[in-house]
């Protein structure tokens, strides 16, 4: 490791002088990551893309039967283009569920505006 001598001189208001010392270390640093770091990343943007992250909040418009949920789905996706809604068969019923939430308060801030075309709406965080 190196040190540098820096002196610095600075002038005072009254015509004297001020003189100090200071010490300065440099050093080099190397980063070993493991390769797999690259791979686990990019799984986990593809995760995200494809909306598999399951600690993640959702809202639930619908549980029945297949022709009621397309239908549910039509009418959310023509009123509420900034979330996209999903159809998911648990069995025996559909469900639609709208958005991917980080956490509850932004689930509960889009359920206010949701539930006043859905008012049996509510936010649920799935468990896969």
């Amino acid at each position: 490791m190196k040190r540098t001598l820096i002196k610095l001189t600075i002038s005072c208001l009254f015509g004297g002088f001020l003189t100090t010392s200071t010490y300065s270390q440099s050093a080099n640093s190397r980063i070993i990551q493991d390769d797999r770091l690259t791979e686990l990343l990019r799984l986990k943007s593809e995760m995200t893309v494809n909306d598999e992250l399951t600690d993640r909040y959702k809202i639930q418009l619908f549980y029945g039967n297949i022709t009621e949920a397309n239908k549910i789905h039509s009418k959310y996706t023509s009123q509420y283009p900034e979330w996209k809604p999903k159809i998911v068969y648990e069995s025996p019923n559909y469900k639609v569920w709208v958005g991917n939430f980080r956490n509850r308060l932004e689930a509960d801030q889009a359920l206010l505006q949701i539930q006043k075309n859905f008012p049996n709406a509510f936010v649920m965080k799935p468990e896969r």
